[in-house]
């Protein structure tokens, strides 16, 4: 049975009120009032009350203090580039000026009697730094995420729309929650008590083979839409690492997957695929990205290139397996480490453009960091790892400049390195200093 067997389709509810869904996420991801209240007892002080407000929410979203980082050797992922004692000034959540001291003269001059100056000498100054694959459901997810260097993610999907209400956090309270680009729900085949999320999905329970016909994978992604995903994540194939499953065997084919990219209406489709069979449908039927990507073929990559798709590794989630306790996990891991680090030279190689996720669940975060090393470590140039952690998951991200760049007019997102990022492919692991949205989420300046 499919909903399209029906008189008429349902359609999502026109205004389920979308307050009502953020509160019901925020509740099932732990947050409350006071909870918030708790959080934002323990932040930076700097913070302050802003003259906006939300538009049904009396209170006033709060405001951070200027901040003057300076003495360190600010690094333009971009470009490669590299200000020696140079100096950063952020304010209202933007970057107000970056480079030499002379340069950023005024500016500093226009803030230096109320701002916080971190000296960042012997360091290096990086744009906040972007994970392009984390499942992230409560606050301590989130707050895990910060603490390694993640100001910006994309969500890999939520149970409950967590996502979307972690998404409104930053606008309010600054440094609480990187900056989110939901996903909502895992457009797959069983949805379980996913279906308690929102009441438009009742009608999906009446579905004896799972979510699996074009018309209803429509009818999902276009609920998600509605409820504030901005990207939308499906599969070609199981999970490796869940042992009872085979990561090659094929849950969504190219026809299957096309309806789910037509269905988002330009919303980027990321894609969970394994096997060179679900690759391949999946760049066929147009998916933003590919997530994990092992078995890729030298056919498929060159398509790849010639679409502009994206490719998400997820290093650290297939190397890691190798160390897994399960004789099936760990026999996995060693058999596609090699393999997928083959498919990242390759990819590069093609032109590919390659961004750094790590597949971080719950708090059981992996630093974006490690994922940066292990990319070089496959092959990339410490460089090239920058960029698939700023401005190449950035680009993904449909964030412009404004995320994984410093530059006058971007998001007020720092991280501070203790090494080299242009010559050491594991600096991204050693960070001193996370300023997520304006606010010092951790320091030792």
């Amino acid at each position: 049975m499919c909903l399209h067997d029906h008189t008429s389709a349902p359609k999502p509810q026109g205004e389920l009120p979308r307050r009502g869904i953020l509160a019901g996420a925020a509740a099932l991801a732990g947050i409350s009032v006071a909870g918030i209240a708790a959080q934002l007892a323990s932040a930076p002080a700097a913070l302050a009350d802003n003259a906006q407000s939300g538009p049904n929410y009396p209170g006033r979203p709060l405001s951070t203090q200027a901040l003057i980082i300076e003495g360190g050797t600010v690094v333009d992922p971009k470009t490669g580039d590299a200000v020696a004692d140079g100096v950063v000034v952020l304010d209202g959540g933007k970057v107000a000026a970056v480079g030499t001291r002379d340069e950023t003269r005024k500016a500093v001059a226009a803030v230096a009697n109320r701002a916080r100056r971190l000296n960042a000498s012997g360091k290096w100054v990086l744009p906040g730094l972007v994970d392009a694959h984390v499942h992230a459901n409560a606050l301590a997810d989130a707050r895990a995420l910060l603490q390694g260097g993640a100001t910006s993610v994309r969500s890999g999907s939520s149970t409950f729309y967590q996502d979307i209400a972690l998404a409104a956090l930053p606008s309010w309270a600054p440094g609480l929650s990187p900056r989110m680009t939901p996903a909502g729900l895992f457009v797959s085949p069983d949805q379980g008590d996913s279906l308690l999320a929102d009441p438009d999905l009742a009608p999906l329970a009446t579905l004896s083979g799972g979510v699996t016909e074009p018309q209803d994978l429509a009818y999902l992604t276009r609920i998600n839409l509605k409820r504030g995903a901005e990207v939308i994540k499906t599969r070609a194939n199981p999970r490796a690492g869940l042992p009872e499953q085979d990561p090659r065997e094929l849950v969504y084919n190219v026809d299957q997957l096309g309806a789910i990219v037509k269905a988002a209406k330009g919303a980027g489709v990321l894609c969970h695929a394994y096997s060179a069979e679900g690759i391949d449908g999946a760049v066929r039927a147009g998916v933003r990205s590919i997530e994990h990507g092992v078995f890729m073929t030298e056919r498929t990559i060159q398509e790849m290139a010639r679409r502009g798709t994206f490719f998400t590794p997820t290093m650290d989630a297939i190397t890691s397996m190798a160390r897994s306790s399960n004789p099936i996990l760990a026999a996995r891991g060693t058999e596609y480490t090699p393999i997928l680090q083959a498919a990242v030279r390759a990819a590069k190689d093609a032109g590919v453009t390659i961004v750094a996720g790590t597949d971080s669940f719950g708090t059981d975060v992996t630093p974006i960091g490690t994922e940066a090393r292990l990319l070089a470590e496959a092959g990339l140039t410490p460089l090239e790892a920058l960029q698939a952690a700023t401005t190449n998951a950035a680009r993904l991200l449909g964030r412009g400049d404004s995320v994984g760049r410093l530059v006058r007019g971007s998001m007020a997102d720092v991280v501070v390195v203790d090494a080299d990022p242009l010559t050491d492919g594991s600096a991204l692991e050693k960070v001193s200093t996370v300023i997520a949205q304006g606010a010092v989420v951790r320091t030792n300046l």
